[in-house]
């Protein structure tokens, strides 16, 4: 799979579970996403697009993906430990 690819589906997933707690009614405490961690994955995500665009070094477009994807991976482990607490 391509890291821009494995990009893709890690945003996507992100996306989903943001939208997912922006949807439950059932959430007395607002939980949120660290936004400093979702702005940094997604200038690592423009990065990474950028650098596959431009043709500049594989190791770069590499580099940037990988970043972007464990930036919205921590984010969204973030937020389910956040909901997880809430539930108990």
């Amino acid at each position: 799979m391509s890291p821009l690819a494995l990009l893709v589906v890690a945003a996507i997933g992100l996306a989903a579970l943001l939208l997912q707690l922006r949807l439950r009614k059932d959430l007395d405490k607002k939980i949120h996403a660290p936004i400093w961690l979702n702005v940094l994955g997604l200038v690592f995500a423009v990065g990474a697009v950028v650098a596959d665009f431009l043709h500049l070094s594989v190791n770069i477009m590499l580099i940037a993906a990988l970043a972007a994807v464990v930036c919205f991976g921590f984010s969204g482990t973030s937020v389910l430990r956040s909901l997880r607490k809430h539930k108990s």
